[in-house]
């Protein structure tokens, strides 16, 4: 991951000047590589013989071969759990982990895969543990571009951002990935073009969208979007593929279409090309600034997802809003 090597070594050189943070919020797009960056600092961190010119683990000492196995226990993955929210009882876990003395190593990892997951309690709880850390200790906080976290937790942790990709270093990087694949259902160039369209160059996010359903149900809602928009589909039956691919996927796909709509609106082009001539229709007939109006709508919803709110009455409600921007046709005399 080419792209990631960068934000690599900015890190190794604070690491080189004996500034390594005690937390660190590691802060980038969904799908570009965040986790495995996080996974790869843990190993360096925790080897006991490490590269720090080549900014890599030896990979032979006993620290390496727990990493490689996946049983190191002085690496803990805090992650949301099905309340889609990091809970304080995890958090209570991370503290008495990192007061706690290394099991085989010099330090510990604790890897909080969402920080901007974290509800009110369990980010008040971790305040306590970043304004007493222990000196063993090395906290990652992983966050996705867009979604806040609380100030006072970021204000406790220096920021790394990884940058997303350009297209060519995107592209080669899933073709890779790709023709690593065994078996008759590799996507075709076609389609991972499309996947990597989709996901705005995040590597990650378009192989999984290449190999899995999205692309089948995002045509599907596309589809149905514009039939909805015509006024040939109820809102009922509009909803029905968006609910289909889960809150989180459809709040992505609207996401795009806003951004599109926005981009239109300032003359710019838009990235979904299958759904240009829809947007460039409705960006025509509205102002710039009722893009933004769509995508303050998409972030209620995707704050209310923590809570597990219907994601077919939310898909419906993001469409009634979208319908609200086709223009209102006027009877003719006859």
């Amino acid at each position: 991951m080419a792209w990631l090597q960068d934000a690599w070594n900015r890190l190794l050189q604070r690491m080189a000047g004996n500034r390594m943070p005690h937390a660190l919020l590691v802060t980038g797009e969904t799908g570009v590589g965040k986790r495995l960056f996080a996974n790869a600092l843990a190993g360096l961190l925790v080897c006991e013989r490490p590269d720090m010119n080549g900014g890599a683990p030896c990979g032979t000492c006993k620290q390496c071969e727990l990493v490689s196995a996946g049983t190191h226990p002085d690496i803990r993955l805090y992650t949301p759990e099905k309340s889609k929210m990091i809970k304080i009882d995890q958090i209570r876990s991370l503290s008495a982990f990192a007061v706690g003395s290394p099991q085989v190593a010099s330090r510990k990892i604790a890897i909080i895969d969402r920080a901007d997951q974290l509800n009110i309690n369990s980010a008040n709880a971790l305040l306590k543990t970043l304004e007493e850390p222990a000196e063993d200790v090395v906290l990652l906080l992983l966050q996705e571009s867009g979604r806040p976290v609380l100030p006072t937790i970021r204000s406790r942790c220096q920021s790394l951002l990884i940058a997303t990709p350009n297209e060519e270093q995107a592209a080669r990087w899933l073709t890779a990935a790709v023709k690593e694949m065994k078996g008759d259902s590799q996507p075709t160039p076609e389609q991972c073009a499309k996947a990597l369209a989709m996901a705005a160059n995040a590597p990650r996010l378009a192989l999984e969208y290449a190999t899995g359903d999205f692309m089948g149900l995002r045509d599907e809602a596309l589809d149905n979007f514009r039939r909805f928009m015509k006024g040939q589909l109820s809102v009922a039956e509009a909803a029905k593929p968006f609910k289909t691919m889960g809150l989180e996927s459809a709040l992505w796909l609207f996401e795009g279409w806003a951004g599109d709509l926005a981009r239109i609106g300032a003359g710019g082009q838009p990235r979904d090309a299958d759904a240009a001539e829809m947007l460039m229709f409705l960006a025509s007939n509205n102002p710039p600034w009722r893009a933004h109006e769509i995508l303050d709508a998409i972030h209620e919803s995707r704050s209310a997802g923590v809570y597990n709110v219907n994601p077919e009455l939310e898909a419906g409600r993001l469409l009634i809003a979208w319908q609200k921007l086709m223009p209102v046709r006027r009877a003719t005399a006859g």
